[in-house]
């Protein structure tokens, strides 16, 4: 008797063997997969404390932003784990959950969209594909904006943040899966690895 196995991935399958609600969450959740994992800081690398934002003069620019999102991201700094960013979206336990907070923030502010779990594959194709999208050096940032980053400069989206505004060198942010937790970090408006900004229309 021969007997000839065949190994397939599990992508192969899944729609075989999954519901289509389950079929949806393995394909967010795969997609997740390209948000920088914990190992490397959980979503950033940069593992130091929150920043202080006494002292800075916010540049207003054209765009009206969202300032009452912004204080409502501000609030969440300290939380630990992403719950319940990462429940609010569907997810059973703790995935890479940097898009998830930034989803999580705008649906608090009323919008539905975008909703995205994963950076690359859903969050920076959805401002694209929306004609609202600026590349890194995009001067004319708004409260409420996102921020993509690329960490390791390989073109491919890392992790997000939201926007709480710039002074005209910086650009401030207040970002979930930061070292595993909300923080505001600040970076050079020139700073290599923004990868670009999600234009929300408030």
């Amino acid at each position: 008797m021969n007997v000839k196995l065949t190994s397939k991935p599990i992508s192969a399958v899944a729609s075989e063997i999954l519901t289509p609600e389950q079929m949806e969450m393995y394909q967010v959740y795969r997609q997740t997969m390209g948000n920088k994992p914990l190992l490397f800081g959980g979503g950033s690398p940069d593992t130091s404390g929150s920043e202080d934002l006494s002292g800075v003069q916010f540049i207003n620019g054209t765009r009206p932003g969202n300032p009452q999102l912004v204080e409502l991201a501000k609030r969440q700094v300290g939380n630990v784990g992403g719950y319940p960013y990462w429940s609010w979206y569907g997810f059973d336990s703790r995935v890479e959950w940097c898009a998830c907070f930034v989803s999580w923030c705008y649906n608090q502010a009323g919008k539905s969209e975008p909703r995205f779990a994963g950076c690359e594959w859903q969050g920076v194709p959805w401002f694209q594909s929306h004609g609202q999208w600026g590349a890194r050096g995009y001067n004319n940032l708004a409260p409420g904006d996102a921020i993509f980053f690329d960490w390791d400069l390989d073109g491919t989206a890392d992790h997000v943040g939201i926007v709480i505004g710039t002074d005209g060198s910086r650009v401030y942010t207040v970002e979930g899966n930061s070292g595993d937790a909300c923080k505001i970090k600040s970076y050079d408006l020139n700073y290599q690895s923004i990868k670009g900004y999600g234009l929300m229309n408030w």
